[in-house]
């Protein structure tokens, strides 16, 4: 494309009015011989306009077309790419927006195809339906192979707003879900003289716990482990902790499809400088006694995700009660009596205590989960209701 010397070519302008930052190297690259059929087609300059970084669609797209294997390939992607609508946005949508999932397609420049049609299962995956997509994977690489090619899916329904916010959350949530499941599954197919030891379970924590992942979190955990019938404990939580750090090297260790996400298991009963598994047992009583504020408040999101599920439940089921009310023996924390005097000072007196509720509450406002919990009191009824804590 030339045009007079001291005038913009059309395209320039086209380009900038579709919100190229970078027109000269667009033209450049609109210019290359992969978008030779297509680089006059105004459907397309249209959708990169349409998406978050045009420059960075336009690039990944040329990529894309580069990784394709041969000219029928090339061309079978083109033809679609202008013909189906639905298709245009979801990748040029993604490639506008990630160069990460670009890295991928020009890696696979086949996984493009998993995007030209949704069946109506496929608008809104669950844990099963990732586990699906996961499948084939028998080692690390392979896994974050299929990995990305479900996260592929999700970034694209995100960006064209098939799905909202909350929506994502979940699904990057059940995608890790499916993710520490299939690590597990990987780790014990390496060690199976260690899975047949013992029952380790794998308890999500955080934002994956809640359902509210995103694409940059890390995954927090907690690991519980018990021995088998007739095993040796020690030697049981021993194997399940040699479960436990290979399923986090699995996610976590860079290979050359990179990384998944890291996973963190510091929420567990004394941080780093505690063992990686615990008996359930040897959680409970830490929380009974040692527990502090946050880390109660932190149980609020536990959720068993993999391993041994009945174990899991077990876990949530024994600590549970221990958000709402005291652990027996225990009073209430400088932190709570602090939270209760300043909502004191800060808050009318309530107007009845026959209409305070019997149920576990929170201390100040109730909408606040992040505030102070009834475990502050022994009290069924929290003392707020009747009369103001000492600031003594």
């Amino acid at each position: 494309m030339t045009s007079a010397p001291g005038r913009r070519s059309s395209i320039f302008t086209r380009l900038l009015r579709h919100g190229f930052t970078d027109p000269s190297a667009a033209e450049r690259l609109l210019d290359s011989p992969e978008l030779a059929p297509v680089r006059d087609d105004p459907v397309l300059l249209d959708a990169l306009g349409r998406a978050a970084d045009p420059d960075l669609a336009l690039l990944g797209l040329v990529r894309l077309l580069e990784a394709q294997h041969g000219h029928t390939a090339r061309q079978e992607l083109l033809d679609t790419l202008i013909a189906a609508k639905p298709l245009r946005d979801r990748l040029l949508g993604v490639l506008g927006a990630s160069a990460a999932l670009a890295d991928h397609l020009a890696r696979h420049p086949t996984d493009w195809q998993s995007l030209v049609t949704y069946e109506p299962r496929d608008l809104h995956p669950g844990v099963e339906e990732f586990e699906q997509g996961l499948a084939e994977a028998d080692d690390p690489v392979s896994l974050r192979v299929a990995y990305r090619r479900c996260l592929l899916s999700i970034a694209a329904r995100d960006v064209c707003g098939t799905i909202d916010i909350a929506q994502t959350a979940a699904e990057l949530a059940d995608l890790a879900t499916a993710t520490l499941r299939a690590a597990l599954a990987l780790a014990a197919a390496a060690a199976p003289e260690d899975a047949a030891l013992c029952r380790l379970a794998v308890v999500a924590m955080g934002k994956c716990g809640g359902h509210e992942l995103n694409y940059v979190s890390d995954v927090d955990v907690i690991f519980v482990g018990e021995a088998v019938n007739g095993a040796d404990e020690d030697k049981a939580l021993r194997a399940a902790t040699r479960l436990a750090s290979h399923l986090m090297r699995i996610c976590s260790e860079t290979t050359v499809e990179g990384s998944i996400w890291p996973v963190d298991a510091n929420l567990r009963p004394e941080g780093r400088n505690g063992p990686l598994v615990r008996t359930l047992a040897s959680h409970l009583a830490y929380y009974q006694r040692w527990a502090k504020t946050w880390e109660f408040q932190a149980l609020l999101k536990a959720r068993p995700v993999a391993g041994d599920r009945t174990l899991g439940a077990e876990y949530v089921a024994a600590l549970q009660p221990l958000v709402w009310g005291p652990p027996s023996g225990r009073t209430s924390s400088p932190t709570c009596r602090r939270c209760a005097a300043g909502w004191w000072r800060t808050s009318p007196p309530p107007r009845s205590t026959a209409s305070s509720s019997s149920a576990p509450a929170v201390c100040g406002t109730s909408s606040s989960r992040s505030s102070c919990f009834s475990w502050c009191t022994a009290a069924p009824t929290p003392p707020c209701a009747a009369a103001p804590p000492s600031t003594r």
